[in-house]
């Protein structure tokens, strides 16, 4: 019962010893105490317990009640980190039975095998334990035994031997009312799932598992484990970290396994390693290896040093002796079996290429390459860089290259396996390293082309390939509305002048994480990349009068690759850095500039302006002629005003996110009829004057409850400004403007919102929409701000609208002046009245404004994005 109803088990327990027991009794309730104590609460007090049960189980003169005790305090024993002591308990109670009481002893030594890391063991006594189990028709333990064998096979990297056990065991729990092994068995699928490579049903699966445990009430740290494992592989380094965290303090505070707490600690490790933080990661994971070794446990102590090398080369450590130290990890984890080996080989190679001991790279980088041929997603991409290191020390630009396109073909097939854009774009900082390489490649031959194909070969890809659509989950849109109730009642409360209301805000956290988590579990609907991009076919498109301008960042420094009039030329530029430092001031300024009496101010910006060209541009900009032009920036340089720089100020002037979106843009076809949509929304300090002004314009018949409906669209304002009824009218829109307050959220991008009468409308209500409307207009602040994630990827609104079918977006990167917005939407719709793009359409508007400050700054503020 203690597996299948683990409260009632222990209450029924604590009513036995009650009623004073006989011995044999007795010694069954302290055993079931023990075994919930040992798995879900205070691991001291289940080592009493079970001590207890022992001693009376020896009284009572019964010898299997005997040996099935001290299987339960040897796993315990072992949990606590008393390794030696716990291996004697098997010792002991193997040697008093024999049969099937036998079996159960052998199942459970097996399983203490497998938290030693010692796999060989494991399935030699899951082996000798299954036949018997079976025989005596022991259908929970045999389910029991073939899980763990499934395990253990994942952990040797053996998927298609564990999906047969899982699956055999998946049939015999059917049978059982056994809900927490249930529970686990569902845990240890999603486990198979993220080790074949596919981390929506890993995530998906574990979340359920997740949901099984708690009704049951019971803690789930090995589930957090395993969660944190994927968190890790789908780019949420971070998340992971603070998940890792959280169940250590959480454990610490029940007095729970040290077993889970090393393997917390190195997980924990490993998210601090990836986010960056390399002291927390050097600190953790020095922490788990000691911990592994006290509880000898050679297998993990061996991943634990893994970590804790590669944490210290990321904090600029590199000697011989760590070249040593980690080909012994290699060795070590090669003679375990572990699938981890390559990493270690390859980080052997990488810190002797860094020492100039190329003789020894070769010999450990040649060991890692192996991997690249087969194996799950992240394992061949070791391989294969490895490859192209090998390539590099030994001066070969094509094999690098080579290898480079192998590599991301790998991970562009798994990046297309998941549905959410977030962990698209986050996987794809698995391929930073080859991407920067190949580019690296690519300079030294002096190629301007090729430079640009390889720089547009990891940049904006989640935009590059069709969307995968979010399923129609009644759970998700009921989540989704209840989200949008809960955040209004929260605004309304934080902005009404009444007490904070920290119960609606934690209400509204729990159903972000509801949202995100199943959007997250989405797949994607097809193998492989969008099309390859083509050089000649983007300079086709760019005909003689247009140029497109792609920035790329390698080592630091700006190169500036200007494509048009039938060729590719290359300029040196300056620093990111000091980009990115004079990018931020500018933003300073024009956020100064939104208010009156900062007039003062603007000599300074313009003067910024000048000196982010030169960063950006240099010479460059001496060659962009006068027609139209097109920037690429990487994603960090996103939030720039390019409309400030003095060489783009006059001019048509549209920005992407690479220069395969804009083909794709560009491609893009209006929606017949040219519907058009007018939006209000609520609580604008300008009040969105513009909207009224445009619908008169148009001629807009009037309708009753703030929706009017004019000759060729619709307007929606008042309460009639409500999420659905917004989005039916998004949907295939030829052109939508909508004036709301927008919300950027740099900590959830996704969670970006344009607020209406009922609610946020956030990216993940726009993901639904069949096609977003072709041109659309954002007159708000921040609806022009992006998270920079991934290799080269941004999330935020208008990156969300570009592969849903919008081809032009207008919109704001930085607070603005309301009523100074006003005069520019209108001047913005009459050059689209006329037939102009958005893009030539937003340079006449800012050319229309007075000359004061403020409507120069509100002006430079919104860019035209995409090619409509």
């Amino acid at each position: 019962m203690v597996f299948a109803a683990p409260g009632e088990a222990l209450a029924r327990a604590e009513e036995v010893l009650d009623s004073s027991p006989p011995p044999l009794h007795a010694s069954v309730a302290h055993q079931v105490i023990g075994i919930w104590q040992r798995d879900f609460g205070d691991l001291r007090r289940a080592l009493e317990h079970l001590r207890r049960a022992r001693e009376l189980a020896a009284r009572a003169g019964s010898a299997g009640r005997e040996a099935d005790v001290l299987a339960t305090l040897g796993v315990a024993l072992v949990h606590s980190g008393r390794t030696r002591e716990g291996l004697a308990a098997f010792e002991r109670g193997a040697a008093r039975v024999t049969g099937h009481t036998r079996a159960r002893v052998l199942f459970r030594r097996a399983y203490v095998w497998w938290v030693l890391g010692r796999h060989g063991e494991a399935l030699e006594d899951v082996r000798r334990a299954i036949p018997v189990l079976r025989q005596a028709d022991d259908v929970i333990w045999t389910a029991r035994a073939l899980t763990l064998r499934a395990t253990v096979h994942l952990s040797l990297g053996a998927v298609e031997r564990a999906d047969a056990d899982f699956t055999a065991a998946e049939a015999l729990w059917g049978t059982t009312g056994q809900e927490h092994d249930k529970a686990d068995a569902v845990e240890s699928r999603g486990l198979a799932a993220f080790r074949s490579g596919d981390v929506p049903a890993a995530l998906r699966l574990l979340d359920e598992a997740g949901e099984r445990y708690a009704k049951l009430g019971t803690p789930t740290f090995m589930l957090t484990i395993r969660r944190c494992e994927v968190l890790l592989a789908a780019g949420l380094a971070p998340e992971a970290l603070a998940e890792a965290d959280a169940a250590t303090a959480a454990l610490d505070g029940i007095g729970g396994q040290s077993t889970r707490r090393a393997e917390l600690l190195l997980v924990a490790a490993r998210a601090a390693r990836t986010a960056g933080f390399t002291e927390t990661a050097t600190d953790r994971a020095a922490s788990a290896v000691r911990r592994f070794a006290r509880q000898r446990r050679s297998w993990h102590e061996a991943h634990a040093r893994l970590v804790l090398i590669e944490a210290r080369v990321a904090a600029g450590q590199g000697s011989a002796r760590l070249v040593a130290d980690a080909a012994a990890v290699a060795e070590r984890l090669a003679s375990f079996g572990a699938p981890a080996a390559p990493e270690a080989s390859l980080l052997a190679g990488r810190i002797a290429l860094g020492l100039g001991r190329t003789a020894v790279a070769e010999r450990h980088l040649a060991r890692a390459a192996r991997s690249r041929r087969s194996g799950p997603p992240p394992a061949r991409m070791t391989g294969w860089a490895a490859q192209a290191l090998r390539a590099r020390a030994a001066g070969s630009t094509r094999g690098v290259l080579e290898a480079c396109r192998r590599g991301l073909d790998v991970l562009d097939d798994h990046r297309m396996t998941l549905g959410a854009p977030e962990l698209r774009a986050r996987a794809t900082a698995q391929g930073a390293e080859l991407a920067a390489m190949a580019q690296r490649a690519s300079l030294v031959t002096g190629g301007a082309r090729r430079l640009l194909v390889w720089s547009e070969r990891w940049r904006a890809t989640v935009l590059s390939a069709p969307p995968a659509r979010p399923p129609a989950d009644p759970v998700l849109l009921s989540a989704l509305t209840a989200y949008r109730e809960i955040a209004a009642r929260a605004l309304a409360a934080r902005t009404g002048g009444g007490r904070p209301a920290p119960a609606l805000e934690r209400e509204q956290r729990r159903l972000e994480r509801e949202i995100r988590s199943r959007t997250l579990h989405m797949r994607g609907e097809a193998p492989g990349g969008g099309a390859m991009f083509e050089v000649d076919r983007l300079l086709r498109r760019l005909g003689e009068d247009v140029l497109l301008v792609e920035l790329v960042v390698l080592d630091g420094r700006v190169h500036v690759l200007l494509c048009g009039r039938g060729r590719v030329r290359r300029f040196p530029a300056g620093t990111s850095a000091e980009a990115e430092r004079e990018a931020e001031h500018v933003q300073a300024g024009l956020r100064r500039l939104a208010h009156p009496g900062a007039e003062a101010r603007l000599p300074l910006i313009e003067a910024a302006g000048a000196r982010l060209q030169e960063l950006l541009l240099g010479p460059a900009a001496a060659h962009l002629g006068s027609g139209p032009v097109v920037i690429v920036p990487p994603g960090r340089l996103h939030r720039v005003p390019w409309a400030l720089l003095p060489a783009l100020r006059e001019r048509v002037l549209s920005v992407s996110p690479s220069a395969t979106s804009w083909l794709r843009a560009r491609g893009t076809a209006p929606p017949p009829g040219g519907r058009r949509v007018l939006v209000r929304g609520p609580g604008l300090a300008g009040d969105g004057a513009e909207v009224p002004e445009l619908a008169a314009r148009r001629g807009a018949a009037g309708g009753t409850g703030g929706r009017a409906a004019e000759r060729d669209g619709v307007v929606l304002e008042g309460a009639a400004a409500r999420v659905p009824e917004v989005l039916r009218a998004l949907d295939g829109a030829a052109l939508a403007h909508i004036a709301a307050h927008g919300t950027f959220r740099a900590d959830s991008p996704l969670f970006s919102s344009l607020r209406m009468a009922d609610g946020p409308l956030i990216v993940h209500d726009l993901e639904r929409l069949d096609r977003s409307p072709y041109r659309i207009v954002l007159s708000c602040c921040d609806t022009g701000r992006f998270a920079s994630v991934g290799a080269d990827e941004l999330l935020g609104l208008v990156t969300a609208l570009l592969p849903l079918g919008t081809a032009g977006v207008v919109a704001c990167g930085a607070p603005v002046n309301d009523a100074a917005v006003v005069p520019l939407m209108l001047a913005l719709h009459k050059g689209l009245d006329a037939g102009l793009c958005l893009a030539e359409a937003l340079r006449d508007a800012r050319a229309a404004l007075p000359g004061d400050a403020t409507h120069q700054a509100t002006g430079w503020a919104f860019s035209a994005f995409g090619a409509a």
